[in-house]
């Protein structure tokens, strides 16, 4: 009865995960709950443990009980081996060619400003980033930056600080020149810009975006519906920001369907889930478990490294990621 009762507790809730993957079912709880898909691969392989053991043993158990561990294990085997296939590409496969200056993108969500933007600061100077996408900027975040020298280090920006307590600060700053912004129309502030190269090269169209998140599912969906519309109408090349939506979420899908990949996919950066960083509940110290926070690439660029960084006082690691243009001709194998 334990052992059944374990498998139960592993098992019941990967199939759950792995149906709304699979199905890519709309509802609100499934659109919550398709965050958590990548959690299912341990789950299936601790199961797969369990049976593993019982199945070793099945001579001594006698009929009962034992006939159902090879469907089970089955079943479970299945279950492994789709969520395996769906993570494959962040940790395998081959790494497109590269030309030119590597670029480096660093994203932020400051959590209404209570975040520890010098900690973004220091790290973005010391990183020598080109271009920092800050989500939940405030006034008061943006006026402690200034007086740490963000003005002096990126002076160059685009997007608007908000008063305390609200979240819909977005503000793209860079090294070199930005060109006229375009205000894209999700609920929180979103915004495409040109990034000036320092070399004299050509400008990278950046689309800076925070849509909403999936608390509410018809503005999530409406505000993702904008970002995809942006993104193709005005031929971006990178896509950043707190996106609210993981690899498994259908938005996200759709711009791979039509062009944009994920850096840390592309650099087999590996899974990074970026979300909740401070845990959610002080007697539940939770770990990040939701890859929210992206950056992707469009048709003629390359992720080429990925990591988060913790922030002290927000709910997001931060993201940074380098990436590069692709080679026109990449060498023969």
């Amino acid at each position: 009865m334990l052992f059944w009762g374990a498998l139960v507790l592993l098992v019941l809730p990967a199939a759950a995960l792995t149906l709304v993957r699979l199905l890519g079912l709309g509802s609100a709880p499934a659109v919550r709950l398709v965050s958590f898909a990548p959690l299912a691969l341990p789950s299936y392989a601790a199961a797969l443990v369990l049976l593993a053991v019982a199945l070793l043993r099945r001579p001594a158990r006698g009929a009962g009980g034992g006939r159902l561990l090879v469907p089970v294990t089955v079943a479970v085997l299945v279950g492994l081996g789709l969520h395996a296939w769906w993570l494959a590409p962040l940790v395998t496969g081959e790494r497109p060619a590269t030309e030119g200056r590597t670029w480096s993108v660093l994203t932020s969500n400051l959590l209404a400003g209570q975040g520890d933007g010098l900690t973004v600061l220091r790290t973005a100077v010391a990183e020598d980033v080109d271009v920092l996408v800050l989500q939940e900027v405030t006034l008061d975040a943006l006026a402690t930056l200034d007086r740490a020298g963000l003005a002096e280090a990126y002076p160059h920006r685009i997007g608007e600080a908000v008063p305390e307590g609200r979240t819909d600060g977005t503000m793209v700053l860079s090294r070199t020149p930005l060109g006229e912004p375009v205000r894209v129309a999700t609920d929180m502030q979103s915004w495409a810009v040109d990034v000036a190269d320092p070399d004299g090269g050509d400008p990278v169209r950046l689309l800076a975006v925070h849509p909403a998140a999936p608390t509410d599912v018809g503005a999530w969906r409406r505000d993702h519906a904008v970002v995809l519309a942006a993104a193709r109408e005005l031929d971006v090349d990178l896509v950043a920001g707190d996106l609210n939506a993981t690899l498994d979420h259908a938005p996200v899908q759709a711009l791979v369907d039509r062009g944009w990949r994920d850096a840390t996919e592309e650099a087999n950066g590996g899974w990074q889930p970026t979300w909740p960083s401070n845990g959610l509940f002080e007697s539940l110290p939770l770990p990040p478990l939701v890859q929210i926070d992206h950056v992707l690439t469009g048709p003629g660029w390359v992720g080429t490294s990925s990591r988060p960084l913790r922030v002290e006082g927000t709910d997001h690691l931060a993201l940074l990621v380098e990436v590069a243009r692709a080679a026109d001709d990449p060498p023969a194998p």
